[in-house]
C-alpha cells in the first residue's frame, strides 16, 4: 500500500496526517485522491460508511486549492449539520500546516450574521448544508461564480431528505466548468439517476461491491412482539455491560420516548434528534464521543456526522423505511479496523424485510434468541470478576486505610469475603432477572401484538399498492406533497398489491381527507382515492376493507415529489420532502417495569 506522499500530496499535508495518525490511505483514498488530483472529470465514489470519504475527496482539494486567492474555490454539501461540521473540522485538521488555506462550515441553527462575517474575510473551501447554503447565496454573503469543486456527500442522504429545490439553485450559483465530485455510501437507483442528471460522463471508482456491507461487522435478529420490543433491547444492554452502540428509531417521537425510558431504567443514553435544538444536539454528540454515555438513541438523519470508531454495537429498534439506510445504520460499528454488531429486532411480520437488505449487503443474517435472565446474569457477574481483577490498586492512597479495613473484615473467611462482594454488586441482577419471562416464547398471550396505535392515530385506505410501484417512501412523499400539517405524524404504513394502508394522527383525520380531495392528485397517472377505513390492522392483505368517511377524488395534478424517487415530470434533481419522518404507532415502546440499573463506563 503506497503513503499520502506517493499519492501526490504536499509534505505540509502530509505532516498533519501524521500528527493525526494516519498511516496508510484506505482503498477509496488510493483512488480518489490520484483521480482528482489528475484529471478535471467528474467523479463518481462509493465508499462504505467508516472508510475515510472525507478526507478522500477533502486532501486533493486542499492541494489544489490556489491559497493565494480568497474566492470560495469548492463548495461541499453535506445532508446534516452535524456531518458539515464534522467534514469542516477534519479539513481544518488537514490544513494545519497550509496557515492561508481558510474553510467556513455554515448550517442552520447557528447564528448566520456570525457565519456571513466569516465568509466575508474570505474562505476557499466551504462547507455547508444545503438550505443555510442557498439562503446565504441569496443573501449575496456566499459567491460561488469561482467554484472549481462542487462535492455531494453523502449523495444518498441528500436524496432520501429531499433537497431538490436547494440543489438546484446551487448548481445555478457555479460555472458548468466546475468538477462535480458525487461520495454515497450506497448507490440505489435515484443516486445513479442524480449523477445522470448533474454530471458529464463521470468516472467511476468504488472501495469493495457498492451497497455490500462491512466485512467487519456481523449480522444478527431477534424475533420481537411489538409489547417485548423494548425488553429485549435492554436485555442486548444487559448481555454487553462494555455496550457502547447507538439504537436506530425511525422517528423523533419513537427516539424519544425509547431514551426516556431507557433513562428513567436507569442506563446512560440520550436521544439524538431534529427537534432537539442545535446546544443540545451538540452537547449529546460530546458526552457519547467521551463515553459519558453509552446508549445513543438516534434517527437515520442525526446520526450522520458521528465519527466514532469503536462503537461495539448498532441495534435496530426498529427497520428502516427504506432499506438502503440499513447500510448506513449497520456501518456505524465495524470502523477502523473494529468488529461490531448490528442487531435488528423484527417481528415476524417483519422478517421478510430482512431478505431484501441481505441481498443489498450480500450478508446473512443470524437468527439469535433473545437472552435470557441467566445468560445475563452469567454475563455480568463474570465482568465484575474481570473488572476487579484487571483493577489497579493504588497503595499509596489507600495504606492507611487499611489495618482498619482489615480489623472489620477478619472474621470472614476468604469463601465468605467473596459471596459477600459478588452478592453487594450482583443482587439487582439476580433479583431482577429471577423470574424473567422467556421472551423467545412469541405465542405467549402476554407477548401479544399491542393495538395502543388506534387510540391515537386514524387508518386509511388508499387505492394504490405494489402494482402501482407504490412503496413506503413514495406514499410518505405523496402525502407529504398534500401539506396536511407542519408536524403531522405518519404511523404504521402496509403496502399490499391493489391496495395500501397508512395512519395518520387522528388530530388531522379531517385535514387528510380534505387535503386528498382539494388537491385531487394522481400517481402515475392514476387518480388517487383516500377513505377512512374501519378494518382492524389485522386484517391482512386478502380482502377489501369496509370504508368509511372519504371520497372518490380524482382529476390531474402534480405527483408529489417523494423521498425514494425522481419527480415524474422533467424537472431534473431530488424529490422534495418536507414534513417529519413517520411516526411509529404510540405505546410500541412502553418500558418492562422493574429494573433499572445504572450503567458505568466499563
Amino acid at each position: 500500500m503506497s503513503t499520502f506522499l506517493d499519492l501526490g500530496l504536499q509534505e505540509p499535508i502530509n505532516k498533519a496526517l501524521t500528527d493525526l495518525g494516519y498511516e496508510k490511505p484506505t482503498v477509496i483514498q488510493e483512488k480518489a485522491i490520484p483521480q482528482i488530483l489528475s484529471s478535471s472529470e467528474d467523479l463518481k465514489a462509493f465508499a462504505q460508511t467508516g472508510t475515510g470519504k472525507t478526507a478522500a475527496f477533502s486532501l486533493p482539494i486542499i492541494e489544489l486549492a490556489d491559497q493565494t486567492s480568497m474566492h470560495t474555490q469548492a463548495i461541499i454539501l453535506s445532508p446534516t449539520r452535524e456531518l458539515a461540521v464534522q467534514i469542516g473540522n477534519n479539513i481544518e485538521e488537514f490544513s494545519k500546516y497550509l496557515p492561508n488555506l481558510k474553510v467556513v462550515t455554515v448550517y442552520g441553527g447557528a447564528n448566520i450574521e456570525e457565519q456571513i462575517r466569516k465568509l466575508k474575510k474570505g474562505a476557499q473551501i466551504v462547507v455547508g448544508t444545503p438550505g443555510r447554503t442557498v439562503d446565504l447565496i441569496k443573501r449575496r454573503a456566499l459567491k460561488l461564480g469561482n467554484v472549481k469543486w462542487l462535492v455531494l456527500d453523502e449523495a444518498d442522504e441528500m436524496l432520501n431528505m429531499g433537497f431538490k429545490d436547494e440543489l438546484d439553485q446551487v448548481l445555478e450559483a457555479t460555472p458548468e466548468s466546475k468538477q462535480t465530485l458525487l461520495f454515497s455510501a450506497t448507490f440505489p437507483r435515484e443516486v445513479e439517476d442524480i449523477a445522470k442528471n448533474y454530471m458529464r460522463n463521470p468516472v467511476e471508482i468504488a472501495s469493495g461491491q457498492k451497497n455490500q456491507g462491512s466485512d467487519n461487522v456481523s449480522h444478527e435478529y431477534y424475533l420481537v412482539t411489538e409489547k417485548t420490543r423494548y425488553p429485549a433491547l435492554k436485555r442486548v444492554a444487559d448481555l454487553n455491560p462494555d455496550i457502547y452502540g447507538i439504537v436506530f428509531c425511525r422517528t423523533r417521537r419513537e427516539t424519544q420516548e425509547v431514551a426516556n425510558n431507557l433513562i428513567k431504567d436507569g442506563y446512560n443514553a440520550d436521544a439524538l434528534h431534529g427537534d432537539l435544538s442545535q446546544a443540545q444536539r451538540d452537547s449529546v454528540m460530546e458526552k457519547f464521543r467521551e463515553k459519558n454515555i453509552q446508549i445513543l438513541v438516534a434517527t437515520d438523519v442525526a446520526a450522520r456526522g458521528l465519527d466514532v470508531n469503536n462503537l461495539t454495537h448498532v441495534i435496530n429498534h426498529k427497520l428502516p423505511d427504506q432499506i438502503e439506510n440499513y447500510n448506513h445504520r449497520s456501518g456505524r460499528t465495524g470502523r477502523a479496523g473494529n468488529k461490531g454488531i448490528s442487531i435488528a429486532l423484527v417481528t415476524k411480520k417483519e422478517q421478510g424485510k430482512l431478505r431484501p437488505i441481505e441481498r443489498i449487503i450480500k450478508k446473512e443474517f443470524i437468527h439469535t434468541p433473545v437472552p435470557s435472565g441467566k445468560e445475563i446474569c452469567q454475563n455480568q457477574l463474570f465482568h465484575l470478576i474481570d473488572k476487579v481483577h484487571n483493577t489497579e490498586v493504588n497503595t499509596d492512597q489507600i495504606e492507611n486505610f487499611l489495618p482498619s479495613i482489615y480489623e472489620k473484615l477478619e472474621d470472614l473467611t476468604r469463601e465468605e469475603l467473596i459471596q459477600k462482594f459478588v452478592s453487594l454488586e450482583f443482587n439487582t441482577f439476580l433479583s431482577y432477572y429471577e423470574n424473567a419471562p422467556d421472551l423467545n416464547n412469541l405465542s405467549s398471550r402476554d407477548n401479544s401484538r399491542g393495538r395502543s396505535s388506534s387510540e391515537n392515530m386514524t387508518r386509511f385506505f388508499i387505492n394504490l399498492g405494489r402494482k402501482d410501484r407504490l412503496n413506503p417512501a413514495k406514499l410518505i412523499g405523496l402525502i407529504n406533497d398534500q401539506n396536511i400539517g407542519d408536524k403531522i405524524e405518519i404511523g404504521a404504513i402496509d403496502i399490499l398489491d391493489t391496495f395500501s394502508f397508512f395512519e395518520i394522527d387522528k388530530n388531522y383525520e379531517k385535514e387528510t381527507l380534505d387535503a386528498f380531495s382539494d388537491n385531487e392528485p394522481d400517481f402515475n397517472g392514476r387518480s388517487v382515492n383516500v377513505e377512512i377505513t374501519k378494518t382492524d390492522r389485522g386484517n391482512g392483505g386478502g380482502r377489501k376493507p369496509r370504508r368509511s368517511g372519504g371520497g372518490n377524488f380524482s382529476g390531474k395534478g402534480r405527483r408529489s415529489g417523494d423521498r425514494n424517487d425522481k419527480p415524474s415530470d422533467s424537472k431534473k434533481g431530488f424529490g422534495r420532502r418536507r414534513s417529519n419522518e413517520p411516526s411509529s404507532r404510540k405505546g410500541d415502546n412502553k418500558p418492562a417495569t422493574g429494573f433499572g440499573r445504572k450503567r458505568r463506563r466499563g
